[in-house]
């Protein structure tokens, strides 16, 4: 149902219609097509989480939890164990792999 959600979400992010309101603005409409373009370059992504960002606000680091990447369909991981870097934004994650489920 979340991965449902998360793909109308991103669906309606990509649709023109969105897109064209996004662009809409309430400044003056003496402002040039200079200025307007700068704007929109300017927007960024914003940077994807890697699993142990994610994870370090879960309990227990997500041990026992049910984790995917938001394109995998009906396939996710449960934690079994984590072993950290000193950094604690990396290391290896032991998981079982369940399909559809």
């Amino acid at each position: 149902m979340a991965n449902a959600l998360a793909t109308k979400i991103n669906t309606l992010r990509n649709s023109s219609l969105f897109s064209f309101i996004r662009t809409l603005s309430t400044s003056s409409p003496s402002s040039d097509a200079a200025s307007a373009s700068a704007t929109t370059k300017k927007s960024k992504r914003r940077k994807k989480k890697n699993f142990f960002e994610v994870a370090q606000f879960l309990p227990n680091w997500g041990i026992g939890y049910h984790m995917a990447k938001t394109h995998w369909q009906e396939v996710s991981y449960e934690i079994t164990k984590l072993n950290l870097y000193k950094d604690g934004k990396h290391g290896k994650a032991w998981g079982i792999a369940h399909k559809n489920g």
